[in-house]
């Protein structure tokens, strides 16, 4: 793999606005739906159950803040995953999150242009959603910075709009009393108070998806923008997504929310301020809607990259454009859509099923790194820590409005798995190519005996194939471990990487060599036959200068350069070390 490819370059990192702004525009789009799904499924408790939703998002809070400070690297889940478990476990959340992009993107684009059609009916929908992913692909390609820019102007215009509709909301009130608030909190709701927070609570987890997109992006972030991403996404989603279930309650019976579910607020705006707010509603959602398009493919590049590096997708995935994107990445991503949305034939409800399990599996799985992270990385230095409470609330809510949306809507899992599935395939062939291509290579060999060779080029082509990808070599920095740990090194490279070569470092500056440490290293290397293990020791000083000078004089990446779990005493962030990775 070329060196030179094996770390994103971005000139310019993302301040508070921009990066909220980025993942913003898609959380805060929510409350053009989630409000009438919220007051469909759960009538006059809907506003209660969006308080809920909040309520978990702050215990999510400091579950994205402990993961990502611990380990600042894009990819969200999935590094969190990586960093603590198994490969094959990380990249089965990469695949969940890569189809909430896929599923956000389409339903976004789409529904964009169903609003853009109720202003201007002589847009064509279908060939208009295509054109606004290319848009947005083409936009992505040209650098984050410029994203980010049109990012900031959507998100403010939204923003804007919505307190505009509440201000017309509470003068129209004014004027004309709250009797019709007061006759839909009366109006007893089907099943009980129970059956309707359920549904109405899992119906408006709806509401949060967006808010794992900041970390899949946090490299190209500022240095303590992060948290503040996640702080202002919070706010947003307490404020108005209530606000506007309760001002919904409050202007239209409750009955009818169903007949204006696609363009409730668009109809509150109209009633409230007359047909110009509606129009600045309707065009609001437009652009906001199409602002998560973009959140997605800047989500799904910074994800599929980091995946890429780590060997789990092929790797011209990696070619870098002069201005320095993975264009490919996002070519990729648009085709992928654009055949989503042929193969629906734009009719997007199967697709919503994928939408909603994806990012609530997401986030279960981002809680389950969370809990590996304090097991397996207690001693790795973070910012702030979730309590263990905070986690199983967290997890457990998450939980009951996962199962509640599949009870809601049952057909909707099997649409699920029939994308996941697939996607999960790829990664696994992925991961066991090596022993794919040996499998392929056997019965090769087996043809050959029978026909006399007549295939001998191919079987010496994939033979090199495999050495190849084996001649990877990997760096493990050891601070004299025992044996017990540099024995957990060797089986964690046997299991999780493809190489057979590995260098064990021993950087020398006022402590010694250990006595035990090449006895030991000898011993490794007779249970290990199959791994070349090559034991180094130089003088120096641990850190990203010795890290890069190492990468470009031995043409080893620094994703593959591992070390055991650093203490509170490390004088460097993970992320100041290149993508280094912690194994033990």
């Amino acid at each position: 793999m070329n060196h030179q490819s094996s770390a994103p370059k971005h000139p310019k990192k993302l301040g508070e606005l921009a990066s909220t702004a980025i993942c913003g525009n898609d959380i805060t789009s929510s409350c053009l739906y989630v409000s009438a799904l919220a007051i469909i499924y759960g009538g006059r408790w809907g506003p209660v159950a969006l308080l809920l939703v909040a309520a978990v998002l702050y215990l999510f809070r400091s579950i994205y803040g402990e993961v990502v400070g611990a380990l600042p690297l894009n990819g969200g889940a999935y590094n969190a995953l990586l960093n603590t478990t198994t490969k094959f476990r990380a990249s089965i959340a990469a695949c969940l999150t890569i189809l909430s992009y896929m599923a956000t993107a389409v339903i976004s684009a789409s529904e964009a242009m169903h609003y853009a059609h109720e202003i201007l009916p002589g847009i064509p929908v279908f060939e208009a959603t295509i054109g606004l992913l290319a848009f947005f692909m083409g936009l992505t390609i040209m650098g984050i910075s410029e994203s980010a820019v049109l990012a900031v102007g959507i998100f403010i215009f939204h923003i804007v709009s919505l307190i505009l509709l509440t201000g017309a909301g509470v003068f129209y009130l004014a004027g004309h009393g709250i009797g019709q608030l007061m006759q839909n909190l009366s109006t007893p709701v089907q099943g009980g108070m129970g059956t309707a927070l359920l549904f109405g609570f899992s119906a408006a987890m709806l509401g949060i998806s967006g808010f794992e997109s900041s970390a899949n992006f946090v490299e190209e972030q500022e240095e303590g923008v992060f948290p503040k991403t996640l702080r202002n996404m919070w706010i947003a989603v307490s404020v108005f997504n209530p606000l506007m279930a309760l001002l919904a309650l409050a202007l239209i019976p409750s009955g009818e929310v169903a007949n204006h579910e696609s363009a409730l607020l668009a109809h509150m705006g109209t009633q409230s301020g007359g047909a110009w707010l509606g129009t600045l509603i309707s065009i609001d959602a437009a652009i906001v809607l199409s602002g998560a398009v973009l959140t997605s493919f800047i989500g799904v590049d910074g994800l599929v990259a980091r995946m890429t590096l780590d060997r789990c997708l092929p790797q011209f995935l990696l070619k870098r454009s002069r201005r320095g994107t993975t264009y490919r990445i996002l070519i990729a991503f648009f085709l992928l859509t654009v055949s989503v949305l042929f193969i629906t034939h734009g009719d997007l409800k199967a697709l919503a099923g994928v939408y909603t399990l994806s990012f609530l599996s997401v986030m279960l799985l981002f809680g389950l790194g969370n809990i590996l992270l304090k097991i397996k990385r207690a001693s790795l230095p973070r910012p702030q820590k979730a309590s263990w409470l905070t986690v199983i609330v967290a997890m457990s809510a998450l939980a009951i409005g996962l199962v509640g949306n599949v009870k809601m809507n049952p057909g909707y899992f099997w649409v699920f798995l029939e994308y996941f599935i697939p996607a999960v395939l790829i990664v696994i062939v992925m991961l066991t190519r090596t022993m794919i291509l040996t499998g392929i290579l056997f019965v090769i060999r087996s043809m050959i005996a029978a026909l006399v060779k007549p295939l001998g080029h191919t079987t010496t082509w994939i033979r090199d194939v495999i050495e190849a990808i084996n001649a990877q070599q990997v760096v493990f920095f050891t601070r004299g471990d025992n044996l017990a740990n540099l024995n957990k090194v060797m089986l964690y490279v046997r299991k999780n990487e493809h190489t057979n070569r590995i260098k064990i470092v021993f950087i020398t500056g006022e402590e010694p060599v250990p006595d035990r440490l090449e006895q030991d290293l000898r011993f490794l290397d007779e249970a290990y036959p199959e791994i070349d293990i090559e034991f180094v020791t130089m003088q120096g000083k641990f850190g990203p200068e010795l890290i890069a000078e190492l990468s470009r004089n031995w043409k080893i990446p620094a994703n593959f350069m591992f070390i055991g779990c650093p203490g509170q005493g490390m004088p460097h962030s993970l992320s100041e070390l290149g993508g280094v990775r912690v194994i033990v």
